[in-house]
């Protein structure tokens, strides 16, 4: 346990790096704001001991100070949490960033999981680190300074007293650090039971369509029950370890604070002449240790009441650990914006492999040229294509675009010059107009033209302007597909891509499609096609088997 607790330790270090300054800000505060308290005590001590005592005191000014000291505990208190609120935005902020980076340039499907398992990292595990922020590391901060200030306060009062502190005080961290262990293993498996019930989730919503047409539903939404149980059980047995921590902090402060309270009653009494330097406990010193014993448990009381939150923010960095370690090559380039690659459209492809390593042919294309890429499916006809437009990483192998190799260099460059159309159309939710254009401005009306989609923008209620869900809401499948073609074509691209552009389309519909894209080609643009299609494909000036016999 301890050899794996320090990589996780670490890796926490590293997620609240980017907070430093936030943290430190918010633990300063909140240690200025706990210690504000012994100065009030000791204003209450004096006000309580000389109406025991009987002497007049100067019950206003006492009274402004006390109250002034309170207004500056809260202004510092509430300092500190607007600090540590906003350490915990930056370390949540920062983590999601990485996340939504690393993954939007990920070459190849991640080790770590599937599209769920990451959601899942960059949503509700990412925010479980916020807790860790805003109420772990004060806490933290407050036992290492409070408490031990508190016993220099109670010793110069009276060692006795100190004492029974200093010995109920200790066992509270470790028992704390018993539970922890429990606590640690519990979030973990917690943690791994959300990744893989998002996993699942995904996946189902996926083949929604055909479990509905299988008759499978049933058996599909008991397994999804079964798994939630899973979760709800790991949810349960967090939750008892905390209660647990809580429960043996709270036993072991009572206990602290009740026999400080015996002893100072016993002193007062003239019971016990013990335990005070040089003379009997006065009233003065006695309020005085009553009102701080409670507070020198307070820092560890709220340290236990977030022992559950270091342990969740363990188990997150021990995941985002291995969402790091599991390495995948990034598609070269930035993903933004650049300026057009200069020269001829010409590409080159030689020794690509599949993801599953067998080989791809060897293919020249000439600027202007229509290739049919066709084969069995998963062949590699598609890994061919995401070859050529920068999607995927060649590997061992080598892609050549208007005469340079294609890298980091000149990625962007090139994809400025590619129109893609994917086997499965994927909308942004926003309007019809920015799904064409993808903000790439111009008018976007030529592409709807040479895909045919006027009369399904004429159909929609508010034209260029009805928003889009990302499913494509309110569109069929074959105006989908048209729409992906406008997009394809939209700014005249000196390449363009598709894949299986007709598949699963009336005949109607898939001659709009294939005449929009040789009508491209007719322009100019170099056309490549992976199809099922023979009659698409015979229509191309060549044909490239990919994988065997078409």
């Amino acid at each position: 346990m301890t050899n794996r607790s320090a990589p996780e330790a670490t890796a926490l270090a590293h997620l609240v790096a980017p907070a430093r300054g936030g943290l430190h800000r918010a633990a300063a505060l909140s240690v200025a704001a706990a210690l504000v308290w012994p100065l009030q005590a000791g204003i209450l001590a004096l006000a309580l001991g000389g109406l025991v005592a009987g002497r007049e005191m100067p019950a206003a000014v006492l009274a402004a100070g006390f109250a002034g000291l309170g207004l500056l505990r809260a202004a510092l208190a509430l300092a500190a949490d607007a600090a540590a609120q906003g350490a915990a935005e930056t370390v949540v902020g920062a983590l999601r960033d990485r996340i939504v980076a690393a993954e939007a340039r990920r070459a190849a499907d991640s080790p770590f999981g599937g599209a769920g398992a990451i959601a899942a990292l960059a949503a509700e595990k990412a925010e479980a680190l916020a807790p860790y922020v805003t109420r772990y590391a004060p806490a933290r901060a407050r036992v290492a300074i409070v408490p031990p200030l508190l016993l220099i306060l109670t010793a110069w009062q009276s060692w006795a007293a100190a004492a029974v502190l200093a010995v109920a005080g200790p066992l509270i961290p470790v028992f704390m650090a018993l539970v922890g262990m429990a606590a640690r293993e519990a979030s973990a498996r917690q943690m791994a039971e959300i990744g893989s019930l998002n996993d699942l989730l995904v996946e189902r919503l996926s083949a929604l369509v055909d479990i509905r047409l299988l008759g499978a539903a049933g058996p599909v939404r008991a397994g999804f029950a079964a798994s939630a149980a899973e979760l709800r059980a790991r949810t349960m047995a967090v939750l008892r370890v905390a209660f647990l921590s809580s429960t043996v902090l709270e036993l072991f402060a009572a206990l602290g604070v009740a026999m400080v309270a015996v002893y100072v009653g016993f002193s007062l009494l003239g019971l016990l002449g013990f335990g005070s330097w040089g003379g009997p406990l006065s009233p003065e010193a006695g309020i005085f240790l009553l009102l701080l014993a409670p507070e020198v448990f307070q820092p560890l009381r709220d340290l236990a009441a977030a022992w559950h939150d270091r342990a969740a923010a363990l188990a997150v960095a021990d995941e985002v650990a291995r969402w790091e370690a599991a390495d995948t090559p990034a598609l070269p380039g930035t993903g933004g914006p650049a300026a057009p690659l200069p020269g001829p459209a010409t590409i080159r492809v030689s020794g690509g492999r599949t993801p599953d390593g067998r080989p791809l042919p060897e293919i020249a294309i000439a600027a202007g040229e229509t290739i049919a890429l066709v084969g069995p499916s998963g062949a590699g006809k598609t890994t061919l294509l995401r070859l050529i437009a920068g999607l995927a990483a060649p590997g061992p192998g080598r892609v050549e675009v208007a005469g340079r190799v294609l890298d980091r260099t000149c990625a962007d460059a090139w994809r400025a010059r590619i129109g893609w159309m994917p086997q499965a159309p994927h909308f942004l939710a926003a309007s019809l107009r920015r799904n064409v254009t993808l903000d790439r401005g111009g008018d976007p009306g030529p592409a709807l033209e040479r895909a045919a989609v006027g009369p399904v923008v004429a159909a929609l209620p508010r034209g260029l302007d009805t928003r889009l869900g990302e499913t494509g809401t309110g569109l069929s499948g074959g105006e989908a597909r048209r729409v992906m073609l406008a997009r394809a074509v939209h700014g005249r691209p000196d390449v363009i891509l598709a894949d299986e552009p007709t598949a699963d389309l009336d005949a109607g519909t898939a001659a709009d499609v294939a005449e929009g894209l040789l009508a491209a080609a007719r322009d100019g643009a170099t056309l490549i096609v992976a199809t099922h299609d023979m009659a698409l494909a015979r229509r191309m000036d060549r044909i490239v088997t990919v994988g065997g016999a078409a």
